[in-house]
């Protein structure tokens, strides 16, 4: 992968080529074989909860690593170039511990996200269901008072690390109001009554398993609701822009490994000959890829910086989400161009990276969501 990088810190700039030098020697290896057989390689995690990957963005009194979010995006975008279902589990990861690190009591965080910054536990996000997307005053599972705490019943859908994380980050009904009726869990995987649906058939990333979650009257402790009871609305909220970055870093990974592959194809492909790369048409269409990589880099780094900086930054994730993921789906198609017929076969990755990047145009809010965020925030 070579990128041009520019953090912040000496520190920071350490961290990042740490982080490409795993996914270079450990990651990018094992990926093809991985993602045919379906294999959800659990053991990854681990190694890069020890490597400090999982806590980057949280403060080190907590087990975090302290990072910017400037710093934390550029390693999860060297992680996703070489393994993007990798990549995307790490940010449904951190996406996972973000409600305790900023509602969770200080006995939650030591008791709950400590572990979980540390790679010792693998966290989920149950918000969606099969009709409560992207409109979350639909939920339906229900959270009701019972002995020492709650009872959930109900149905999530959609959720990465289904069947295989340790806890779930849940939103459930306290009560019927629809915007202050959600409250926020952390259900253990070990719960009596939680079950999972069968790993949902994708076409792409299919390294990252994605079930149904069913809830059936699971009890769970009061210290395991996170906020107040019907606070479940903001902290769901809170979350989003920060997931939503995260899904943009991990698109302009994968569209620069595409970029990658093409030109390096370019340069040693012949026609004529000549190698491809010597035809201005060709070159044209590289230049237009690189460009769409770099302007994704650059939109996901600018509300990362204002993330940082402590000043809203909703409008520059939703912009980031859109611009880097319809950019992942232009590069990977035209790096299948690239290579004509090789292209279009398993023997090159980018027939992956290509089914791969569908996907980042539909989760963490479809880009025409993004679209209604970023107009509502122009017309305020």
């Amino acid at each position: 992968m070579t990128v041009d990088r520019m953090l912040p810190t000496a520190e920071g700039a350490e961290l990042v080529a740490l982080v490409r030098e795993i996914a270079t020697e450990e990651l990018a290896p094992r990926a093809a074989a991985a993602e045919a057989a379906g294999e959800f390689p659990r053991d990854v995690f681990t190694l890069l909860g020890e490597a400090g990957v999982l806590g980057m963005p949280y403060p080190e009194e907590l087990g975090g690593s302290g990072q910017p979010y400037e710093v934390y995006l550029q390693a999860l975008e060297e992680i996703a170039a070489a393994w993007m279902s990798v990549g995307v589990g790490v940010a449904v990861h951190i996406l996972s511990c973000h409600a305790l690190h900023r509602f969770g009591t200080p006995d939650q965080q030591g008791e709950l996200l400590a572990p979980m910054l540390a790679g010792q536990l693998l966290g989920a996000y149950a918000l969606s269901e099969a009709q409560a997307g992207s409109d979350i005053t639909g939920i339906s599972t229900r959270a009701k008072i019972a002995d020492e705490g709650y009872s959930l019943s109900g149905a999530k859908a959609w959720i990465t690390h289904g069947s295989r994380a340790d806890s779930y980050t849940t939103f459930a009904r306290t009560s019927d109001d629809r915007t202050r009726g959600l409250s926020c869990f952390v259900v253990p995987a070990s719960a009596p009554g939680l079950t999972f649906g069968q790993p949902e058939q994708k076409m792409g990333l299919t390294g990252s398993i994605t079930t149904a979650v069913y809830l059936d009257a699971v009890p769970v402790d009061e210290h395991r609701r996170v906020g107040a009871a019907g606070q479940g609305m903001p902290i769901a909220l809170d979350a989003l822009d920060s997931g939503r970055l995260g899904i943009a870093a991990c698109a302009t990974g994968l569209a620069q490994a595409a970029l990658d592959v093409a030109v390096d194809y370019a340069k040693q492909r012949e026609q004529f000959g000549r190698a491809i790369a010597e035809f201005q048409g060709l070159q044209f269409l590289l230049a237009d890829m690189a460009a769409a990589v770099d302007a994704a880099r650059a939109t996901y780094l600018m509300a990362a910086r204002k993330s940082d900086a402590g000043r809203p930054f909703t409008r520059d994730a939703a912009v980031a989400k859109m611009v880097a993921t319809d950019a992942a789906m232009r590069v990977t198609t035209d790096a299948v161009q690239v290579l004509g017929g090789y292209g279009y076969t398993r023997d090159f990755p980018v027939e992956r990276y290509m089914r791969e990047a569908k996907v980042t145009q539909i989760f963490e809010g479809t880009n025409q969501i993004q679209k209604l965020v970023i107009a509502r925030q122009l017309l305020r």
